[in-house]
């Protein structure tokens, strides 16, 4: 897809008009509009200028330089590279920051990169294969040797799980298998969807929350998502404090 339609695909996509654009980005809406007919060649600076004012993730601000003919400002740097040590450093520390609650790091497609002890409560029971560094977290969420047989809510969260997942192409289709056809119900919440797990310590009500790294400039580390259950009922809180304090999880 060359600049212009680009260019025009992300404007539509975040429903601003010409004119909204070009105020944002300190042109005009009739040199945007050139840009968006292919009648004007962008300068660098208005690529990057343009990128930020649609708010692009860093991923997409490099595609747009590249479909106007320059090279990629952002770097993706591979997170064992010596120069992330301190991100990964600083990851270990959020994740035991989370404890007694479960927290696990995912990359954009949803790949665990890291997770604390606390995580073995939600995952317990489901085959090894599917759990661990390396493996999908939205897999081990809907598949059936995963967490399925013990999400009692399990349309509602399975909704949830497949509307973050519709731009992973073959990994949505694959979890779409695994889910009975959905209809809409009176229990549908949206985004606010609290997974009722069983578990050893009963069944517990948890609500996700995702924290990013917001200030990042590498695609690596802008991508990165803190995902971490939090008890969404007084009882959940005292279970997953009284198994903190035995010890028996670390």
């Amino acid at each position: 897809m060359d600049f212009s339609q680009t260019l025009r695909r992300h404007r539509s996509s975040r429903r601003l008009s010409q004119l909204d654009l070009a105020t944002r980005a300190g042109t005009t809406q009739r040199h945007l509009s050139f840009l968006e007919s292919g009648r004007s060649v962008p300068g660098r600076g208005v690529v990057v200028r343009l990128a930020e004012s649609l708010d692009l993730p860093l991923r997409d601000r490099n595609e747009l330089l590249l479909a106007a003919g320059y090279a990629p400002v952002y770097p993706e740097t591979p997170l064992d590279a010596p120069e992330l040590a301190p991100v990964r450093t600083a990851i270990d520390h959020i994740l035991a920051g989370h404890l007694p609650y479960p927290a696990l790091v995912v990359d954009r497609s949803g790949n665990v990169i890291a997770a604390n002890e606390a995580l073995d409560l939600v995952t317990e029971g489901a085959d090894p294969r599917l759990v661990g560094p390396g493996t999908n977290a939205y897999r081990l969420a809907l598949h059936p040797d995963g967490l399925a047989p013990r999400i009692l809510n399990f349309a509602a969260w399975a909704r949830h799980i497949l509307q973050r997942t519709t731009h992973l192409g073959e990994l949505h289709e694959e979890l779409c298998g695994y889910v009975p056809a959905l209809e809409p119900s009176e229990q549908h919440l949206g985004f606010a969807v609290p997974v009722h797990l069983r578990s050893s310590l009963g069944e517990l009500h948890l609500m996700t929350t995702v924290t990013t790294f917001a200030t990042a400039v590498d695609v690596t580390l802008a991508e990165l998502k803190l995902e971490a259950f939090l008890p969404a009922d007084a009882a959940t809180a005292d279970a997953l404090l009284r198994d903190r304090g035995t010890g028996s999880r670390g």
